[in-house]
């Protein structure tokens, strides 16, 4: 699996790019968003994600690791493949469509072309729960609550954990201490599940 590309920036266009590698030239498909990112750079570094199919190996690369999680997630669903992904993270930002799947906004996925109301809902059905926390904005806690909460989440998935029921003994514990760090949030919550 090619995970990373570094090399030299040989030919863009916004929805392609050409990486030399030593010697190597790697077509890889590349979002709107990576097309900006790159666009003015000699040497760059691109997070890839290969898929092989019957008839090609397709290469799409991405800027930012964030970028390509989401689209991990969001070829995941069943009916969305790699062009509906590809032009969602080219029309959205990552943070628009996590937050999107968090707030059940299907409006906000079905402004993208080719996205209608039952794959916006499906995608937001089948990743509400699988985002990564600390990608999505949640705007009803401050930046650093927000943050101390999501990585504790995180810890506590990582022990095995639901986050589900993680969360509901965490917002108790912070209803009464806003300010509570993420090692007390973790031991807190361990204590009362």
């Amino acid at each position: 699996m090619i995970t990373q590309l570094r090399g030299k920036l040989v030919e863009i266009y916004p929805t392609s790019a050409v990486i030399d590698c030593n010697g190597v030239g790697y077509w890889v498909n590349i979002s709107l968003n990576t097309y900006s990112a790159l666009e003015h750079e000699e040497l760059v570094t691109i997070f890839t994600h290969l898929i092989v199919r019957e008839d090609a190996h397709l290469l799409y690369g991405f800027a930012t690791k964030s970028e390509r999680e989401i689209f991990l997630k969001l070829i995941s669903v069943n009916g969305v493949g790699p062009a509906s992904g590809m032009m969602m993270i080219s029309t959205l930002s990552t943070q628009e469509i996590a937050t999107a799947i968090a707030n059940d906004d299907a409006r906000m996925l079905q402004s993208v072309k080719g996205i209608g109301a039952k794959t916006a809902q499906r995608i937001i059905i089948d990743l509400k729960d699988k985002l990564d926390p600390t990608i999505v904005l949640n705007v009803n806690s401050g930046p650093d609550k927000n943050k101390s909460k999501n990585e504790a989440l995180s810890a506590l998935e990582v022990l095995g954990i639901p986050k589900k029921s993680a969360e509901k003994v965490m917002e108790k514990i912070l209803a009464t201490n806003p300010e509570a760090d993420v090692e007390f949030l973790v031991k807190e919550t361990l204590k009362k599940i």
